[in-house]
């Protein structure tokens, strides 16, 4: 029994171990990576009218450098997710700089797309390395999980919705709580090393003082199912039209380039560029008083999943971040709700809808807004995640409804 014991405590300080070093590893990687996407997002703000027109030839590029040296890079986050449950035994560390270099190449010509792909890609391709060199069962998932806690959390500065991000969101139904501790860890580790090199936390003191009463509990409950709907919309969406444009389309050059230059044109008519990009613009304006249209967090939607569907690089998060707060930010005065509060709500349960999460996204309400607001981001995340239809954005393995059968 003794010995039993001991080998368990020893393979949770070698996790320990491993999880410190990753962190801040993939923390320094995640920051270097956020920098410049930053630089990058400013200067294209600047020459918008410039770089718009090269995003059909950039998408070109991006497809002849997976096609030449990406062999299976190009699955991106599916080969995660095939890797963490045991079908492919490789995620080749070539995937780390090629969807550094994609992403890069979508934002700096304009494309309509997020960032947390690439963090998660890279915390689990360094964690899957990790994994491999020790010697204990299904080290290679548990590290695998533990590396995207840290890319995620390095990217947005959120370490327990991060932890709680990797852990729900590889298999929805079957959280890998063996996990918990490396992930944690990994997640806090890169957190404060993305911090220490520079990388700022997007947060928002959300002041607002709302008497919590049956109304309340009402407009929380609509709201929630409206949130819900436009998440699983999104998800549903996107694959139909990942599938579609494949099927239309089959060359992957000519997918790219035709859909690019369409692009171009729609996002130079629709506000120069104003739905270009990470759509961090929408979320400024939302908790800013800035100003924002009604139609805002449909254009986002729609030009992400078309970006996305052609097969430029990025993610999906942050866009649902920016469609969730203006459409909440839109939706407050028919509610008689603070405007900041219900773009705040809708932050979150956007983004739990459409990635099929529960405890991640009331963990990225409270880490951002406060931990005052949790019974708020609770209540309607739950709301959301159940009307979510059980579409995600991710290619998982079992899915909510496969549970409820």
């Amino acid at each position: 029994m003794r010995q039993i014991k001991s080998a368990v405590y020893q393979e949770i300080f070698f996790y320990g171990i491993a999880a410190i070093v990753m962190g801040i590893l993939v923390g320094a990687l995640d920051a270097l990576f956020g920098e410049v996407l930053i630089l990058i997002t400013q200067f294209r703000g600047h020459h918008v009218a410039v770089l718009l027109p090269f995003l059909a030839i950039a998408g070109l590029a991006i497809v002849y450098v997976y096609q030449k040296f990406g062999k299976n890079s190009s699955k991106g986050m599916g080969l995660v997710f095939t890797a963490g449950n045991k079908q492919d035994e490789e995620i080749p560390k070539r995937l780390v700089p090629l969807v550094i270099g994609g992403t890069w190449l979508t934002h700096l010509f304009g494309g309509s797309a997020g960032r947390e792909g690439v963090a998660v890609q890279i915390g689990a391709t360094v964690g899957y390395t990790f994994g491999k060199k020790l010697p204990f069962q299904d080290a290679k998932k548990i590290l695998l999980v533990a590396g995207m806690a840290a890319g995620f959390a390095g990217l947005f500065q959120t370490p327990m919705a991060a932890t709680f991000f990797a852990l729900e969101v590889l298999m929805v139904g079957a959280i890998e709580y063996r996990a918990l501790f490396p992930a944690a860890i990994s997640a806090f580790a890169a957190a404060y090393t993305s911090h220490f090199f520079g990388l700022e936390k997007f947060s928002v003191d959300l002041d607002v003082a709302v008497p919590v009463d049956l109304a309340f509990a009402i407009k929380v409950i609509v709201l929630g199912i409206v949130f819900g709907a436009v998440g699983g919309v999104f998800a549903k969406l996107l694959k139909i039209t990942k599938s579609w444009m494949a099927q239309k389309i089959t060359d992957p050059y000519r997918r790219i380039f035709v859909v690019g230059v369409l692009l171009t044109i729609v996002l130079l008519a629709l506000h120069m560029g104003r739905y270009s990009g990470l759509g961090t613009n929408l979320i400024s304006a939302s908790f800013q008083e800035g100003t924002i249209y009604g139609y805002d967090w449909v254009l986002k939607l729609v030009l992400t999943i078309v970006t996305l569907a052609a097969g430029f690089q990025g993610g999906e998060v942050t866009p649902l971040f920016s469609i969730g707060a203006s459409l909440g930010y839109w939706l407050a005065p028919v509610f008689g709700l603070p405007p900041e509060m219900v773009a705040a709500l809708g932050y979150a349960s956007v983004f739990a809808s459409a990635t099929n999460t529960f405890i991640a996204p009331v963990f990225i309400g409270v880490e951002v807004f406060g931990y005052d607001t949790l019974p708020y981001f609770f209540a309607i995340v739950s709301v959301a995640y159940v009307f979510n239809s059980g579409h995600s954005i991710y290619a998982q393995e079992k899915m909510k409804s496969d549970y409820l059968q």
